[in-house]
């Protein structure tokens, strides 16, 4: 269970971090919106065959990437990125990261999912 403390120091992270992106990814943001909860749900988890009590789900990417959408998507629904505060918290204390470094690589994780970059090709990019 996150302390308001942690939630406040992780807020003030995501709001420096997205400060400084690229106005592109910035207006990346007004599209596919940002959903920000303190633990992944356990339905979620289950859902993805992720074992609760282990898991380090910190973001997901919930939509078709940009790079597979056609004609044929006439309508899909629209896109969000997950951002889980708890996991976040843990994995950079964990790593011993910084938390606006473990944010950081999060967010632009979760953004490359939505241009179709694959696990591989993000833990190339060191966003993994």
């Amino acid at each position: 269970m996150l302390t308001d403390a942690q939630r406040a120091r992780f807020d003030a992270a995501l709001d420096r971090i997205v400060v400084e992106l690229p106005n592109d990814l910035k207006a990346l943001l007004d599209e596919v919106p940002l959903v920000v909860d303190d633990e992944p749900a356990p339905a979620l988890l289950a859902d993805m065959g992720l074992d609760a009590r282990t898991s380090e789900l910190c973001g997901l990417h919930w939509g078709v990437p940009l790079t597979d959408r056609s004609v044929q998507h006439t309508a899909p629904l629209p896109g969000r990125m997950m951002l889980f505060r708890g996991p976040i918290h843990r994995v950079a204390r964990n790593r011993h990261l910084p938390l606006d470094g473990q944010v950081r690589i999060t967010l632009l994780h979760e953004i490359g999912h939505h241009f179709g970059l694959d696990e591989d090709q993000l833990r190339e990019l060191g966003y993994a």
